[in-house]
């Protein structure tokens, strides 16, 4: 974890550094004719003067303890502006995680027991559709149709249902496909034959053996998802002007105020480790068969 974390925020640096753009002359291209003696007064302030190296350590040393910076344009600290954006993300994340969990687990179950049949058709057809659909071109069509025509929801505003359906949509449908394949896997093994034998009913089978069985892979997805859904979907929260870090992370970039964007990206990368880790320690909780190093 921690070389990874390491090496995501010296390329973060990098990038920012030789980006063609220069962050003070954005931040006065609004004020008319600027003397190059301001700009260059204002980059000794921002501590854009000083060596790459420099530069960087300064700014790892500030992330380590905490502190990470201060915004170029607004004069914010980063990370008052977080705190600020988070917890719409939060929701936002919740909600779509809740949702796809509700939907996807009872139509993979369905379609794997019914393979083959009708309703395994429709439901794959159903899914085919929806992992197919860029989360741009969904949200557009919730907001012709639940707001422009059929006038349920508002266009716009703080209002989580449209932007967590926009995510649900794709992320339903991916996950009702892979649960549907590991629940076939699962039914043609032999614990699963052997329960039937001694007439232990469907139900319990799929609860009690089959689902537990599938949890790996179903934390796995979970795990991924909410890394991406915690670091903001920039896309969705743009379109829907939902005030998270995705839409900051997108304004940040427009008015390239690089500390925002220098933070968001360690931010995500953080999260996705961390995540991605606790995953791994859960892993072992619900199947004591998966074990941790080299027990050789």
């Amino acid at each position: 974890m921690v070389p990874i974390l390491f090496g995501i925020t010296f390329l973060t640096f990098g990038m920012m550094q030789f980006a063609a753009d220069d962050a003070v002359d954005k931040i006065f291209e609004q004020s008319g004719t600027v003397s190059e003696e301001i700009k260059v007064a204002r980059r000794a302030e921002l501590g854009l003067d000083k060596p790459f190296l420099i530069q960087y350590f300064n700014w790892l040393g500030n992330i380590l303890t905490g502190d990470m910076g201060t915004s170029f344009i607004s004069g914010r600290p980063v990370f008052e502006t977080f705190v600020e954006k988070l917890p719409a993300t939060i929701e936002l994340m919740a909600v779509s995680i809740l949702l796809t969990v509700i939907i996807s687990i009872p139509l993979g179950i369905l379609a794997a027991v019914n393979q083959n049949r009708p309703i395994d058709y429709a439901i794959r057809a159903i899914t085919f559709v929806g992992n197919s659909l860029p989360n741009f071109f969904v949200g557009l069509l919730l907001i012709y149709f639940l707001a422009l025509k059929l006038k349920l929801l508002p266009i716009i505003g703080q209002n989580v249902i449209m932007p967590s359906l926009t995510l649900t949509i794709a992320m339903a449908a991916k996950y009702t496909r892979q649960i549907r394949a590991v629940v076939l896997e699962e039914l043609d093994k032999p614990y699963v034959m052997g329960a039937r034998s001694r007439g232990v009913d469907e139900f319990t089978i799929l609860t009690g053996s089959v689902l537990r069985s599938s949890l790996i892979m179903i934390i796995t997805l979970l795990a991924l998802s909410i890394g991406s859904l915690l670091g903001g979907t920039a896309i969705v929260e743009t379109i829907f002007i939902w005030d998270g870090v995705g839409k900051m992370a997108v304004d940040a970039i427009l008015m390239r105020d690089y500390p925002i964007i220098q933070a968001y990206v360690v931010w995500m990368a953080i999260i996705y480790v961390l995540i991605n880790l606790s995953a791994d320690l859960l892993y072992h909780r619900l199947d004591p068969r998966v074990e941790y190093g080299d027990k050789s």
